[in-house]
């Protein structure tokens, strides 16, 4: 297929290059192209603006941090609207709130394009190897028409429900995982003030009940203080933001988001908004005055 994929960040590059891989002939639209040529992919086609990246394609893809990028790409000066050529396929990636999902799907649709939200999970590595959990809403004939090249993104492909219902599923994921992250941080600290080896704790928790996959690849991080970005702190204190603003729109308890976001708020405000989104564990550090790191034998 021809692919217009708009948004080459740190996971809408792997995932063009990967569409390409498989085959695709991919046209990329970024603000910032010298990040394609600092990934070291030199022979990646740039379009000088969305509509000309959606102009020849089949599908168009976009991979945006927040709702108004997405607004922006959509209905701006040079956004998709603007395109002469409009019968085609959109898939806004993105994480945005539902109801504006809902609302671009609705404009998008009335300009000719069949339209699905189909946010992700899975993280840098999932979008190089073809492995996230793809969370999609819109029409179930949309959806089985776009659902082969999905599965080529991701090993998960579910179809959630009508448009905004993608949405809905990531903003649940991000509840789990960012109330993980702050159960994952409070326990390992907890362990080490009361002066047993945290990653011990942490080596038997793997094997029971509290074995995850947050224990495993964000406790590691904790423990070693790796916080290099793989899923921005600010993208996920963003993310917290929609779950919230979702529950008071349909009356339903966020406890969890609301405790998690204000943590990751406080992470933010202490400079850490582009580390990884474990680095929470260093705003449960400075509350309990200890710091994870090895006990001696």
């Amino acid at each position: 297929m021809k692919i217009g994929f708009i948004g080459l960040g740190a996971m809408g590059l792997p995932m063009s290059l990967v569409l390409r891989k498989a085959g695709h002939h991919v046209v990329g639209f970024t603000r910032t192209p010298s990040r394609v040529a600092d990934a070291g992919v030199t022979d990646f086609a740039i379009a000088s603006t969305a509509a000309a990246a959606a102009e020849n394609s089949e599908v168009v893809i976009t991979m945006l941090p927040d709702g108004p990028d997405v607004e922006t790409v959509v209905g701006g000066p040079e956004g998709l609207l603007s395109a002469t050529r409009r019968r085609r396929l959109w898939i806004d990636m993105s994480t945005i709130a539902p109801s504006t999902a809902r609302t671009l799907a609705n404009l998008a649709t009335e300009a000719g394009y069949r339209c699905l939200d189909a946010p992700v999970s899975g993280g840098i590595s999932g979008a190089q190897n073809g492995s996230l959990s793809i969370m999609v809403g819109g029409p179930l004939d949309v959806f089985a028409e776009a659902r082969p090249m999905l599965e080529t993104l991701g090993s998960r492909v579910v179809r959630i429900g009508d448009s905004g219902a993608g949405q809905v599923a990531k903003a649940c994921n991000q509840m789990i995982v960012a109330a993980s992250l702050l159960s994952v941080a409070e326990a390992l600290v907890l362990g080490q003030r009361a002066g047993v080896d945290a990653a011990k704790i942490r080596e038997a928790l793997l094997g029971g009940f509290a074995s995850s996959r947050v224990l495993e690849v964000h406790g590691k991080r904790m423990l070693e203080h790796d916080f290099a970005p793989g899923f921005r702190l600010r993208l996920h204190q963003k993310d917290l933001g929609i779950a919230v603003r979702l529950g008071a729109e349909v009356g339903a308890s966020v406890m969890m988001a609301t405790v998690a976001g204000s943590i990751m708020n406080a992470a933010a405000a202490h400079g850490l908004g582009d580390a990884d989104h474990s680095a929470i564990a260093i705003i449960i550090e400075s509350l309990a005055a200890t710091q994870l790191e090895p006990l001696e034998a």
